[in-house]
């Protein structure tokens, strides 16, 4: 071990610091500054938005219920910016709706600048200091004036990883009971795709009831992942989305054993990932050369894209029984309604063919559960939260609230919490008035039925 003496700048200018500027972290920061507090959001890249952004996720997962929009409040004003800028998606699309990456950017930067809070880019969480008590006293971050420590009086974990909380002490769950962790994806890009054939070729064209989704039993996916010419192609899971003029998005290819808390472990995926997306490009000029034989593989993702990874034990664990029964809670900040969209290993295939199991459970229509508060919470830590993929949750209905619509709204709870914990002693979290919080998530459009 190194033992590092130095003394470093200290910063006690915020009442509320955000690490991690991705969906959750974007609506934390912007809620939290907009009743006044002064804010910061930290940010490891360049940019804000996370998997719809530097990740190219090419396409929001469902908005609604089937029947109405549930994802509102900051969501919906996010949701509907960015498809305000998009000529070819209408304004009353609300399922599997197509992202322009660029769009995002200019609408995480507005939403969060407008707010009132501040953005730090560039800058890397690197530890974090809490006392016995579990009150959280700074954390250290990196960035190109070296090592710097922030104090703050809440801070919101958004990182995706639950990395300031499990710096802070907190305790977590992280994969299967095996270890196994769901595979990532590195979406990337394509350009000078033929739209037209990709419409209306009449053996593969989606307007003839075809397609490259593998949910359609004659796709191309089928052939390109037993061909042995494309060997990083293991399997058929292929989501694309027309992204702008002969331009489209794929989240397409698994990655195994990425584990997104091993800086080695993803360094390889983001390689593997880069292979992956050129194997693409050319097995799609192979299967489907009249729409695909011009196209330029134009940007793959910075960001992997990762569906799986700690999960903080929290004062309340939202289980897969929840999920099923539709469970309401008095506690509740945000429904959900997506469904249990698991990406299994190879392993774990083979073992729920051979049960029988089925984890991909679906609502029906106006079928949805609640989120409680208790989910934000971290047990033994006073001044933290945490919102997006890591809240505390069991292993199967994380694979449903892991989701982008669901960062936004556990992010948009989160900012108005720690605003309000800010009045409690110690800053305390867990003591706010949780009817309060929902009525205020009320006044901002959040669906709480």
């Amino acid at each position: 071990m190194y033992t590092l003496k130095k003394e470093i700048p200290l910063n006690e200018q915020y009442d509320v610091i955000v690490v991690g500027g991705g969906p959750a972290g974007c609506a934390a920061a912007a809620a939290a500054a907009r009743e006044g507090t002064k804010t910061l959001l930290i940010e490891a890249t360049g940019v804000l938005g996370g998997m719809g952004t530097a990740g190219l996720v090419p396409a929001w997962c469902p908005f609604s219920d089937k029947e109405k929009i549930i994802y509102r409040g900051i969501a919906e004003r996010v949701f509907n910016s960015v498809k305000e800028q998009m000529a070819h998606v209408k304004m009353n699309d609300l399922d599997w709706v197509a992202i322009d990456s660029e769009v995002l950017k200019r609408v995480y930067d507005d939403l969060v600048t407008e707010s009132g809070a501040d953005i730090l880019f560039n800058t890397q969480l690197c530890s974090a200091d809490a006392d016995k008590d579990g009150n959280v006293n700074t954390i250290i971050v990196s960035n190109k004036q070296g090592l710097i420590a922030y104090k703050a009086k809440v801070y919101i974990d958004c990182t995706g990883d639950a990395d300031l909380a499990v710096f802070a002490g907190a305790e977590y769950e992280q994969g299967g009971p095996g270890g196994e962790i769901m595979p990532s994806t590195l979406c990337f890009v394509l350009a000078n795709v033929n739209t037209y054939e990709y419409e209306y070729n009449k053996k593969h064209g989606r307007h003839h009831g075809h397609g490259l989704h593998p949910n359609y039993k004659d796709s191309i996916v089928y052939d390109i992942a037993k061909d042995n010419e494309f060997p990083l192609i293991t399997d058929t899971h292929l989501c694309d989305q027309m992204i702008g003029p002969n331009v489209f998005g794929f989240n397409a290819g698994h990655i195994f054993n990425a584990d997104s808390t091993d800086p080695v472990s993803v360094s390889r995926a983001l390689i593997q990932g880069r292979r992956i997306a050129y194997q693409y490009k050319q097995a799609l000029a192979k299967y489907f050369p009249e729409a695909f034989s011009g196209a330029f593989l134009v940007n793959t993702a910075s960001l992997l894209g990762v569906r799986e990874s700690r999960r903080i034990i929290g004062d309340y664990m939202l289980t897969i029984d929840d999920y099923l029964s539709r469970r309401s809670f008095e506690d509740e900040i945000a429904r959900n309604s997506y469904y249990i969209d698991i990406h299994r290993t190879p392993e774990e295939t083979e073992r729920l063919q051979k049960s029988r199991v089925d984890y991909e459970f679906r609502y029906q229509k106006g079928e949805s559960h609640g989120i409680p508060y208790r989910c934000l919470t971290p047990k033994n830590l006073k001044n933290i939260l945490v919102a997006g993929r890591s809240i505390s949750c069991d292993r199967r209905i994380q694979a449903s609230i892991r989701v982008m619509p669901n960062c936004l709204t556990t992010g948009e709870a989160a900012g108005i919490a720690a605003w309000m914990a800010l009045n409690q002693p110690d800053s305390n979290v867990h003591s706010i008035d949780v009817q309060k919080l929902r009525l205020k998530l009320k006044s901002y459009g959040a669906y709480l039925p």
